[in-house]
């Protein structure tokens, strides 16, 4: 089997280890916790409230479009739909820059493959992910535009947005190992992917000029799409989301083959 087949069968490969990891994550990381694993839905319940009662009370914002016309309560679900997939977002790639670092047993002792990683970030903050989307359809279907079957597109939608993000996740892990500075830089990052994405408002209502290019941040496509489905009851815009898919691809491509390519030094440098 050659390398880069090796390297791209690797998720089937150690599907068992990833598994494992990924729950040990989620357990790990609500260990001791009165509410337990319910802090899957509690927390996106609770980012709801927050950010309706400051942007829909304090500030008194309100969604551009049809979703402005339902008042306070939609402007805060259509701006939780932007939250949670920008959250999935900054969980995985947030602390991509130390995933190696932090784990030199994995590297120097033991034969482990580390492109496992990346899998077990982006599974344990899918979980949580997938829990607040599920409480965002349940919610607008009970109170806000309703249910449809376009909303059996958010899977379809969340693929490609899942191969991107482990494409970074892989590129800031493998840069990470050799420039430690890169975990420091991060962090803003993700807030300017954040204030230039969808998140707040809508791309329409961006400065024109600006439009095209915000298309480029990783998360504008998926939230976009996400918000057509989920409010509008439409399914995505294929040619959009081809398009993404294709560019996601790519990201995912470029990000393993890099990691593959300079994990070959990772022993040396920790």
């Amino acid at each position: 089997m050659s390398a880069l087949a090796a390297s791209l069968s690797h998720p089937w490969r150690h599907r068992a280890l990833i598994r494992i990891l990924a729950r040990r994550e989620l357990v790990a990381r609500y260990r001791g916790s009165l509410l337990g694993s319910m802090w899957t839905f509690v927390t996106p319940l609770l980012m709801l409230l927050v950010f309706t009662l400051v942007f829909g009370v304090v500030l008194s914002a309100r969604w551009p479009g049809a979703a402005g016309e339902g008042g306070i309560g939609m402007f805060a679900l259509a701006m939780m739909a932007g939250l949670l997939l920008h959250s999935l977002f900054a969980e995985v790639l947030s602390g991509a820059p130390a995933m190696v670092v932090t784990q030199p047993n994995y590297v120097t002792k033991m034969v482990f493959p580390l492109e496992a990683l990346a899998w077990v970030a982006m599974l344990a903050a899918l979980a949580q992910a997938v829990a607040g989307l599920a409480l965002l359809v349940v919610v607008n279907g009970i109170w806000g535009t309703g249910f449809s079957a376009a909303q059996l597109a958010l899977p379809l939608i969340l693929l490609p947005y899942l191969l991107c993000l482990l494409g970074l996740a892989w590129l800031l892990a493998a840069l990470g190992v050799y420039v430690r500075d890169l975990l420091q830089l991060v962090g803003p990052m993700v807030m300017v992917v954040m204030f230039l994405g969808p998140v707040f408002v809508p791309r329409g209502a961006m400065p024109e000029p600006l439009r095209p290019w915000l298309a480029l941040n990783p998360i504008t496509v998926p939230i976009e799409q996400a918000r057509r489905v989920i409010f509008d009851g439409l399914w995505p815009e294929w040619w959009a989301l081809g398009l993404y898919a294709l560019g996601a691809v790519a990201v995912y491509a470029i990000g393993l083959g890099v990691f593959s390519v300079l994990k070959k030094g990772f022993a040396d440098v920790l």
